[in-house]
């Protein structure tokens, strides 16, 4: 019995086929419609009370199958029609007689506008829904993947979280693909059931006529109760079923069922209720108008949106204040400075009076990005704002290109900054600032532009290349003459991704360096318990990791890093106190890694050291306090950072960052010579280039000036 139950459907297949070829007597076909029409209503309310589309991913088997079911019904009943003189049971009868009263032609109009209306409003909306939703769930598939891929990369998600999260969408892509497909096969039924109402009818008329010598209007009266009977018991589930397609092919944009989406979003607005019931009266007014039935649905209208109205007006002001925060909750903001006191009547002295309180007010956040009024749209999802998910991929690409995880970003608004203004904060403290207009496009000028376009000179915030703010419609124009067009959210997060990338290295606190080491430690757990704590301590390594991501060097490959680490100290033996030849040591180690971030087809094109200048570097070389530094004359100073001025220009054409190449001693120190004056230029040493890269010179540093004081 119980396999029986698991192939039930199996069955129920093999039983519609059978009625396309056992004729079956009058009883058994009407308990058949019965069940049709009671399974299309089941179908109908199942469709209308789920949440979302997915709970109910067999719809499309479920319709293929109905479909089936009463295409064999209609087999089944014009057999009896046919052959038994126009009758086929009392379901069918009853439905023809209830129609038709007693008027042919009024009953086979009601029969064709039920079916057009299903066929031409509602099957063919459905099918166009189907055939969008579709298109639109595959073309966002790549997107919501990297989203999944974002999140998880950046910890917001389990591996099993982003497991299920990638299931649904392939879900979704799969049922909304064949909705799209089974739509057509309603519009099928449409088109049958016309075809059959007309073989009914015609068959039928010409038997009565040719076979039975009956009359015209005996056939007619006789047959014509039949065809609208069969037609209705055929149409009515098949109507149900239509509606049950569109219904569950536009739940995609809703958050609850249908009954609880209508009653929330229609009684969350009593006004338009209201002013419907006004319009109803002033129509009443209408001559011949039904004035008193138009009445009473007016004042039903306006009592009921008054009575709304003033719910909504007592709700607690805790109850407001919950929506405000949910609001600002999807639009990634932080509330305004002055909606962050705690509610309540208590004072702002009686607050702080408790000592707990005043501890709030030392937190601060890793980075913080504020925005002034007018900037708020690019960062709230609620209209559109994509900068949080613009964002979560620069995560992603971070975390996969560098090997550390950028830890969350606050974005909230400032009514301290001009409505273009924002501003960039680290550890609290302001590190950059920019200002967009939302409303237009930064053009990047190039070199030598064809023509000068019309716009609001600016500065890009990133880079500092000269730009002008056009207008949308300007766009195509500037790209002709060679402009290189930006949207403003692009602009902004470009600025704020080169402002984590400068400021990498003071975002790597101890605690993320622990969470990295027992990442590390699930791949390579002997290389990490040999390492922590006996040979190396959880600080040492922060500051060893923070001088690579200082100079921009990957922290990705740690069991290398941890594994030279080890070497250096089992080399030189216990303590380790310098840092800096460590740190040249990984550099060395991850060559591959370095050489591939300023290698473009095989090349580097490089400014290198005159030989006369490293030595008088290398004889400036002292040792103090804090370790070894470069003593080197003001003048000297001075020529080597101009001469770096006039060398850079000549990476203008270049998509590579300019690099300076020098001997392995040399390349820590000549790095803290250049680096407060150009941070983006990056020292590397001859060691740190792979052996299969071509070195390109395209200039030199040469020695000028009065020779070095010695130390």
């Amino acid at each position: 019995m119980k396999k029986l139950l698991n192939y039930s459907i199996v069955l129920f297949v093999l039983v519609i086929v059978l009625l396309l070829i056992i004729p079956l007597p009058a009883g058994l076909v009407d308990v058949a419609i019965i069940l049709n029409i009671s399974l299309s209503m089941m179908i109908l309310v199942t469709t209308m009370t789920i949440r979302e589309p997915l709970e109910f991913s067999v719809f499309p088997s479920i319709l293929l199958i109905t479909t089936l079911y009463r295409l064999g019904i209609n087999v089944s009943t014009t057999r009896n029609i046919l052959s038994n003189g126009g009758s086929s049971g009392q379901v069918i009868k009853a439905f023809g007689d209830f129609i038709l009263q007693g008027n042919v032609v009024v009953g086979l109009v009601i029969f064709l506008i039920i079916v057009l209306m299903q066929f031409l409003v509602i099957t063919k909306g459905a099918e166009r829904v189907a055939e969008v939703a579709a298109r639109f769930t595959l073309d966002a598939m790549p997107g919501k993947q990297m989203a999944i891929d974002a999140d998880l990369s950046s910890g917001l998600i389990t591996e099993q979280q982003a497991k299920v999260r990638r299931e649904k969408i392939q879900r979704e892509a799969d049922f909304y693909g064949a909705m799209d497909g089974a739509t057509k096969i309603v519009k099928g039924d449409s088109v049958m059931s016309l075809i059959t109402t007309a073989i009914n009818l015609i068959g039928g008329s010409i038997i009565g006529m040719v076979q039975s010598g009956q009359s015209i209007g005996e056939v007619l009266t006789t047959y014509s109760i039949a065809t609208v009977g069969d037609g209705l018991v055929g149409q009515i589930p098949s109507l149900l079923i239509s509606t049950a397609t569109g219904m569950i092919v536009t739940r995609a944009v809703s958050e609850g069922s249908l009954n609880e989406d209508v009653s929330k979003q229609f009684l969350a607005q009593p006004y338009a209720i209201m002013i419907a019931g006004i319009a109803t009266a002033v129509i009443s007014i209408v001559p011949g108008m039904p004035k008193i039935s138009m009445g009473l649905v007016s004042v039903a209208l306006v009592v009921s949106g008054y009575y709304l109205a003033r719910r909504l007006k007592e709700m607690p002001a805790a109850a407001t204040m919950a929506m405000q925060m949910d609001v600002a909750g999807q639009a990634g903001l932080a509330a305004p400075e002055q909606e962050e006191a705690e509610p309540g009547p208590v004072s702002e002295e009686e607050y702080y009076k408790d000592v707990n309180n005043v501890y709030n007010l030392l937190a601060v956040e890793p980075i913080e990005m504020e925005f002034g009024y007018s900037l708020i749209p690019l960062a709230d999802e609620s209209v559109g704002g994509r900068m949080i998910s613009r964002i979560v991929i620069f995560r992603r690409q971070y975390a996969q290109d560098m090997g550390l995880v950028v830890p969350s970003i606050k974005l909230r608004d400032s009514s301290a900054l001009s409505t273009n203004e924002y501003c960039i904060r680290i550890k609290g403290e302001e590190v950059a600032r920019g200002e967009i207009l939302i409303d237009y496009f930064l053009a990047l000028e190039p070199e030598n532009p064809e023509r000068i376009i019309d716009g609001i000179e600016t500065v890009e915030p990133a880079y500092g290349i000269p730009s002008r703010w056009i207008r949308p419609e300007d766009r195509e124009r500037a790209e002709l003459y060679g402009y290189t067009v930006i949207d403003p959210l692009s602009v902004v997060v470009t600025h704020l991704s080169e402002v984590i990338r400068q400021h990498a290295y003071e975002l790597l606190t101890r605690q993320e360096v622990v969470h990295l080491v027992e990442n590390t430690k699930k791949a390579a757990p002997e290389l990490v318990d040999e390492a922590f704590p006996n040979l190396l301590s959880y600080g040492l390594f922060q500051r060893i990791l923070t001088s690579l991501l200082k100079e921009g060097v990957p922290i990705k490959d740690l069991e290398t890093i941890i594994e030279t680490v080890i070497d250096t100290i089992q080399e030189t033996g216990l303590p380790l106190k310098d840092l800096d030849s460590v740190t040249e040591r990984i550099r060395v180690a991850l060559k591959r890694t370095i050489t591939r971030m300023y290698c473009e087809d095989g090349s580097m094109k490089v400014i290198t050291l005159d030989g006369e200048l490293e030595r008088t570097m290398a004889a400036s070389i002292s040792k103090g306090e804090g370790g070894y530094y470069m003593a080197l004359s003001p003048d000297i100073i001075q020529s080597l950072i101009r001469q770096i001025a006039e060398q850079l220009r000549k990476f203008n054409g270049f998509t590579q960052n300019p690099v300076v190449l020098t001997s392995q001693v040399m390349r820590v120190h000549f790095y803290r010579l250049v680096e407060p004056f150009y941070p983006n230029v990056r020292v590397l040493s001859f060691n740190e280039i792979a052996s299969n890269i071509q070195i390109q010179s395209v200039g030199s540093l040469q020695l000028e000036g009065p020779q070095t004081r010695q130390g």
